[in-house]
C-alpha cells in the first residue's frame, strides 16, 4: 500500500534541492546501494521487469504507458537524489549533471517521481512515447533518449565520521589479456556492438504528458562531497528494439515440424 507524504524545495550553493515524500516500511541498507531505483507502472505500481544485457539493465517501454520512478532510501540518513530521464534533469529541464537539483529522501523513505516538475504544485506525467514525441527530442536533445538514472549524494555531517577498521589487502585484479587475445577480444566486442547498433535504433522516449497535481515544499541540504556516492542507470526501448538487440527472445514457431495428416502413401510391410 502506498501512502502520501510531503515534498520540499530549497536553493543551496551546489544547486536547488527537492524532497519528495511517500513513507514506506524500513529496509536494511545494502553495502553500496544507498538508493534503490525501480521503474513502475502508474496504474498497478508493479515494477517493470529488468533484463541484464552486457553489463546494462534494460526494461521494456511500451508507448502510451505512464510510469513512475520509485526511489527507496536504504539508509538511516537523508540523501539527495538527482534524477535524469533521457539525459534531462527531471526537475529543472536542464541537460542533466550530478551537480544540479535533486530530490531529498528522509531516512528509509520511499517516493515515486511521476513526471517532469513544472512548479511547486504540479508535474507533467512521465509516459513512454515514440522517440520524436519525447521531451528530450522535442527540445533538441535526442542523443541520450532511452536512459533513466540517479546520482546519489550523502549529507554533510557536523561530526567527523568514525575511524574505519582496517581491511584485509585486496587481491590484485587479474592481468588483462595481452597480444592477439586482447586484440581479438576488442575486435569481437566492437563487431558485436556495431551489429547491435545496426540492428536496433532507439525507438522510444519519455513524453511531456498531462499535468498532474504533485506539491513540493522547501528544505535545506548540504552535500558531503562534490562527487556522487552512487550512480545508477538503466535503459529502455520498445519490445521490437530489445528483440533486435538480443535482450529479449525473438518470436519463434512452436516447432519447425509441420504435422501432415497423410505422411505416407501406402501401407508398408511390417
Amino acid at each position: 500500500m502506498r501512502t502520501s507524504g510531503s515534498t520540499t524545495l530549497a536553493c543551496l550553493t551546489l544547486g536547488a534541492l527537492l524532497i519528495a515524500g511517500e513513507a514506506s516500511a524500513h529496509r536494511a541498507p545494502k553495502a553500496v546501494e544507498r538508493v534503490r531505483m525501480d521503474v513502475v507502472e502508474r496504474d498497478s505500481g508493479a515494477p517493470l521487469q529488468a533484463h541484464a544485457h552486457r553489463g546494462e539493465t534494460w526494461i521494456v517501454g511500451m508507448p502510451g504507458l505512464p510510469y513512475a520512478v520509485r526511489l527507496t532510501n536504504t539508509t538511516g540518513a537523508r540523501v539527495l537524489v538527482v534524477l535524469s530521464v533521457d539525459g534531462v534533469n527531471a526537475i529543472s529541464g536542464e541537460t542533466a549533471s550530478p551537480a544540479q537539483t535533486g530530490y531529498v529522501l528522509a531516512p528509509w523513505q520511499t517516493t515515486e517521481i511521476t513526471g517532469w516538475r513544472k512548479s511547486h504544485d504540479d508535474i507533467a506525467r512521465f509516459e513512454f512515447a515514440a522517440l520524436g514525441e519525447s521531451y528530450a527530442a522535442r527540445t533538441g536533445r535526442p542523443d541520450d533518449v532511452g536512459t533513466i538514472g540517479i546520482a546519489v549524494f550523502e549529507e554533510r555531517r557536523a561530526v567527523p565520521p568514525p575511524i574505519a577498521a582496517a581491511r584485509a589487502p585486496v587481491p590484485a585484479p587479474p592481468s588483462p589479456p595481452t597480444g592477439s587475445r586482447r586484440r581479438a577480444a576488442a575486435e569481437s566486442s566492437a563487431a558485436d556492438m556495431a551489429s547491435e547498433a545496426r540492428a536496433a535504433r532507439q525507438q522510444v522516449g519519455t513524453a511531456h504528458g498531462i499535468r498532474e497535481w504533485a506539491p513540493v515544499s522547501s528544505t535545506a541540504f548540504e552535500r558531503a562531497t562534490r562527487q556522487p556516492a552512487q550512480v545508477t542507470s538503466l535503459r529502455y526501448d520498445s519490445p521490437d528494439a530489445l528483440i533486435a538487440r538480443g535482450i529479449l527472445p525473438g518470436y519463434r514457431p512452436w516447432s519447425a515440424h509441420r504435422p501432415d495428416a497423410f505422411p505416407g502413401r501406402f501401407v508398408p510391410d511390417p
